[in-house]
């Protein structure tokens, strides 16, 4: 898998396309192992189609409305679009090629069949599992006695817990087992004898539905065979279902019924619902005790009626509800401030009041000069208080500096916003002079005005260090510009230093003669910069045409694996030194370059060099683990290897390094890596189980829920993985207007800024070095983890990968 794509704007290649013109039914392994890889880099959700390349014209009716749109998104390069899939919602916009477009397209019927769960299903794989336990285990199925009554034909919950757990390592507790079993007991695959609704793991009776009529015939030795062969995919999508079987039966227990365990399975889905984000950890542990589930199944079911009395607070989980609300009498949620016939603020009632009590409001959209009013009146007077910070800086900061004097009348206030922002913005003022200049003259202003006005004489120190800072660095920028190079990384981090808009580097240019000539350009230089640098070196006035060439594969990718060289290393030492280099590439991402990168860095004529290289090393980390599989010939040597990236993995995992954990998992999930079977049947079950595990928290269900609730549990330092908060902050982008009836639309603003925030707070504490103790070959394994090499063409790999493990006849 590919995390990003270098170059967005390219087609397809013919490859891709080639396996796509294929009847289904007639494409080879192969071709399916590229389609999966492909469609892997993108994300075509629960969307009709997804846009290739070329573009399209959105028309959208006069019936829909802005989350028909949020639907539809912004047709570009690799979005996806269309209304639900598993209904026949009506078209709300009509959809118009602009030019030659190459597109992916899902039926619903085969969409459908995939994703619901269709009880047939469910059907089948009770049979299943009734006749696996009966071919593995007959004496779990028998009649039983308890109290001088006979139960016929029945299994014991503790006994099929106990079962379940040892036929894959797929099922990683008890609990998650629990679950899967109330999956089967909700469809009435699986009763309790005395027909209680939730499963537990104890000694009850159970009994399969097939076991439910008397002389019921045992299964056939054919029907065991393929119940057998079913066995493994049964299991799997058992355990896909049934965490969520398990959070319906403990939520349908009574609040005193709980255990422990159930708060904690409930709390952890209760830190992902929006409505109680405003809450803090402790409250959402209580609610976890109380909180009580409630299903209707019919539509038009009256939830309560307008006038009752209010005892009770809803959060949908599923489903949707219409608010039917009778008179005109009724407390507005959203406040419209206009001028001259014009809305210029939009604010929406917080569900947080303040301490005294009074009504808080908060900004959804405005124009800047509102957005800016609004936030002096009601922003704390503290000066060190950071927040709001992004939101602001996303849409009005610059306005600040531009039209300070709006603000006069609230001196104070504008000179604290002042301050808040330099120090946000501190990257950025290095970089350019205005803002420099403009603080300069604020303080010489406020040192005047506070020699009249006491009040603002404890804001002269603030100010004056902040000017003092910006204004060394941007001479020190002046007389040293930092010379660098674009190639593994090594001299770049050795001072740990980012790479900045203004910095120069070393560019060959090669020419059509197979000369080149070295030309020095700021690092964000664009490609008629280049040209005219170029002309200046040759002394030529000729037209120049700048070609970008690039390669369908690694032309020096390596021949022959390394394992002989890493295999003498610790993985934990492996480990830590990845960690080591991820953080020293992650810390000098700036929190800025995420927004050049979402928004579009042509916008900005800044440069996203740091983050380009933190994620160009996740897809060398990925591909060095399939490089080293496909390089491996011998069996046993490569079943050493993949229990070798398994303990890596577990390392980076311990040390919160998640960029290169997933970064190994991904690798070993490749194709390339994942159909060698017999490989994989080699691996003791104890690394199966781990990969298992570590394969969930890749699970994309539910928003990556698995994935975001290991990050909350984690204290910083924290590698997150990169490339999902990417795609959090590309959706929000995409899927919401920046501007909406020329107000800035500040609650995209907000989504965004929580984002970020989420890097800050993985930085927020100093990465340890002390975490592990080095061997003395540290240097080795330093250089080693810094210089991999990898093969970059998965058509090569997957070639590789079938000469090794031909495909089983």
């Amino acid at each position: 898998m590919v995390a990003v794509q270098t170059s967005p704007n390219s087609s397809p290649s013919a490859e891709w396309i080639c396996c796509l013109d294929k009847r289904p039914s007639e494409r080879s392994g192969e071709d399916v192992d590229i389609i999966l890889t492909r469609l892997r880099e993108g994300d075509i959700g629960t969307s009709w189609y997804a846009v290739l390349s070329g573009s399209l014209d959105v028309k959208v009716s006069e019936t829909a409305n802005h989350q028909d749109a949020v639907t539809i998104c912004t047709l570009g390069i690799g979005t996806a679009f269309g209304e639900s899939i598993l209904d026949n919602t009506p078209r709300h916009a009509t959809i118009v090629s602009r030019e030659t477009s190459e597109l992916l397209r899902i039926e619903q019927r085969e969409f459908k069949s995939l994703w619901e769960i269709p009880s047939e299903k469910l059907q089948r794989a009770g049979k299943v599992l009734r006749n696996a336990i009966l071919s593995r285990a007959p004496h779990m199925i028998r009649d039983r006695k308890y109290h001088l009554k006979t139960y016929r034909q029945c299994c014991v919950g503790t006994e099929l817990v106990d079962w379940l757990v040892l036929q894959s390592a797929c099922v990683l507790t008890r609990s998650h087992a629990v679950g899967m079993w109330q999956a089967l007991l909700e469809e009435g695959v699986l009763n309790h004898v005395d027909q209680e609704l939730g499963f537990q793991d104890k000694y009850l009776f159970y009994r399969f539905l097939d076991d439910e009529e008397e002389d019921t015939p045992l299964p056939s030795e054919e029907e065991k065979r393929e119940s057998e062969e079913e066995l493994p995919e049964t299991i799997l999508f058992l355990a896909q279902i049934g965490p969520d079987a398990l959070l319906r039966m403990i939520l349908r227990k009574s609040p005193g019924q709980r255990t422990g365990d159930d708060l904690e399975i409930i709390y952890d889905e209760l830190l992902h619902i929006k409505a109680l984000a405003h809450l803090s950890n402790t409250v959402k542990r209580e609610l976890a005790s109380v909180v009580i589930f409630e299903s209707h199944a019919k539509a038009g079911t009256v939830l309560f009626n307008q006038g009752e009395e209010g005892t009770s607070w809803y959060i949908i989980q599923k489903g949707s509800v219409n608010v039917v609300i009778y008179g005109k009498d009724v407390e507005a949620n959203t406040v419209r401030l206009k001028e001259h016939e014009q809305v210029v603020l939009v604010l929406e009632k917080s569900p947080r009041a303040s301490t005294l009590g009074s009504i808080k409001y908060t900004v959804i959209s405005g124009t800047p000069e509102k957005i800016l009013d609004h936030f002096l009146e009601t922003m704390r007077m503290d000066i060190h208080h950071s927040e709001p910070g992004f939101e602001i800086s996303l849409s009005v900061c610059v306005y600040a500096s531009e039209r300070l004097e709006y603000a006069l009348n609230s001196k104070r206030r504008a000179l604290i916003l002042a301050l808040r922002w330099a120090n946000t913005h501190t990257y950025m003022l290095q970089e350019e002079p205005a803002p420099i200049s403009f603080l300069e003259e604020l303080y010489g202003s406020l040192s005047n005005d506070s020699r009249i006005l006491r009040a603002l004489k404890d804001l002269v120190p603030d100010l004056e260090k902040v000017v003092k800072l910006h204004s060394e660095e941007a001479k020190s920028t002046k007389k040293k510009t930092l010379i660098r190079q674009f190639s593994n990384g090594e001299e770049r981090l050795q001072k740990k230093q980012p790479i900045r808009n203004q910095d120069d580097i070393l560019l060959k240019v090669y020419c059509s003669d197979h000369t080149y000539t070295t030309i020095r350009v700021a690092v964000a230089a664009t490609g008629r910069e280049v040209i005219s640098a170029v002309a200046d070196k040759l002394g030529t006035t000729d037209e120049l045409l700048l070609v970008h060439l690039t390669s369908a594969s690694d032309q020096e990718g390596p021949t022959a694996g390394s394992m002989s060289t890493f295999e003498l290393m610790s993985s934990k030492d492996l480990a830590y030194q990845m960690t080591l280099f991820d953080w020293e590439l992650f810390s000098c991402v700036h929190e800025h370059e995420l927004l050049y990168h979402t928004f579009g860095r042509q916008s900005f004529r800044r440069t996203t060099a740091n983050l380009d290289l933190f994620l160009r090393r996740f897809n060398q980390v990925q591909l060095w683990v399939v490089t080293e599989v496909c390089l491996c010939g011998q069996l046993s040597k490569r079943v050493q290897l993949l229990k070798k990236f398994i303990k890596i993995a577990a390392h980076c995992r311990e040390f919160k390094n998640l960029n290169s954990f997933f970064a190994i998992i991904m690798g070993m999930s490749n194709p390339a890596v994942s159909r060698l079977s017999q490989t994989w049947e080699k691996l003791p079950s104890k690394f199966k189980k781990f990969y298992a595990e570590f394969e969930s928290m890749m699970d994309p269900s539910r928003n990556h829920r698995s994935y975001r609730l290991t990050v909350t549990k984690l204290e910083p330092p924290i590698i997150p993985f990169m490339p999902l908060l990417l795609k959090d902050m590309t959706f929000t982008h995409e899927g919401n207007k920046t501007f909406i009836d020329s107000m800035v639309n500040f609650e995209k603003m907000r989504i965004i800024a929580n984002t970020i925030r989420q890097v800050r707070h993985c930085r927020s504490q100093p990465f340890n070095p002390d975490i592990c103790q080095p061997n003395k070959n540290q240097a080795e394994v330093r250089g080693y983890v810094r210089k991999l090499c990898v093969i970059d063409n998965q058509r090569a790999l997957t070639q590789l990968s079938y000469r090794m493990e031909p495909r089983r006849t």
